[in-house]
């Protein structure tokens, strides 16, 4: 409509043209989202603390992590198919340098973390995360999937054997399907930490810790002395850690060239 509306007045006068290609500019400004909806329709919008010329980035990943099932309205959840359309835009935008992941979650769904972990680990651009309140469950592949990851001093990470919800049919299969899917976590949390594959499984498997359950809870100090996280830290330590990286990366670059 817009279009025939222009080519019309276009053979009249370009006078007449002129005032309809503004109202289609006044038209685009008024749709145009607003950051609480972008919020409501997508679960992200631009940050308002950092500034328009920031090389960094943060991405923050809350509550429980959203898989193949939509959970309650009243979950505060972190959808994977909002965050993984994010990692791709951070990873192809120029005047991103560095990529600061902020995690408070209580776990979620295996397939959807181990995801977006894989993602992080693949990037080209340096990143940093950091544990704050908690990075529990599928959340722990997320913290060390960085290039260099920070945990607060009352920060806790816990961690137990794959557990499923519902009905689970009881026969072979479904065992093996769920150890192959722990060695898979297993595999990428040793790969991406200086964890040995024996403590981890130790602390996984481990009896008396956790309430009615088995698996650890780990406290700041304790996952760094396992060699889970990287070092006790909170937000300064993790900017300054960022900043160093990019600082290094941006001076091999320059070597290349």
């Amino acid at each position: 409509m817009n279009k025939t509306m222009f080519t019309y007045t276009n053979d009249i006068t370009q006078q007449k043209g002129d005032c309809v290609m503004d109202e289609r500019d006044i038209s685009q400004e008024e749709t145009k989202p607003s950051p609480a909806e972008n919020i409501v329709q997508l679960g992200q919008t631009n940050v308002p603390q950092l500034s328009s010329d920031s090389t960094i980035h943060c991405l923050t990943i809350v509550g429980q992590i959203e898989g193949h099932i939509q959970l309650p309205p009243q979950n505060k959840t972190t959808k994977y198919e909002h965050i993984i359309p994010q990692i791709v835009a951070i990873e192809q935008n120029p005047n991103i340098e560095g990529l600061l992941v902020v995690l408070n979650t209580v776990g979620g769904d295996v397939e959807a973390g181990l995801a977006i972990a894989e993602m992080l680990a693949s990037m080209s651009k340096p990143t940093v995360s950091i544990v704050l309140g908690g990075g529990h469950s599928i959340g722990v592949p997320i913290a060390v999937s960085c290039d260099y990851s920070f945990i607060a001093e009352t920060a806790t990470m816990t961690i137990h054997p794959i557990r499923l919800t519902g009905l689970v049919i009881g026969v072979p299969q479904t065992f093996e399907y769920l150890d192959k899917m722990q060695e898979r976590v297993v595999n990428f949390v040793v790969k991406h930490s200086n964890i040995s594959e024996e403590k981890f499984k130790e602390l996984m498997f481990s009896k008396g810790n956790l309430t009615r359950d088995i698996g650890t809870n780990v406290v700041g100090t304790d996952a760094v002395k396992y060699g889970l996280i990287d070092e006790v830290g909170g937000l300064s330590q993790a900017m300054r850690k960022l900043r160093e990286l990019i600082d290094h990366s941006n001076q091999q670059g320059a070597m290349l060239q």
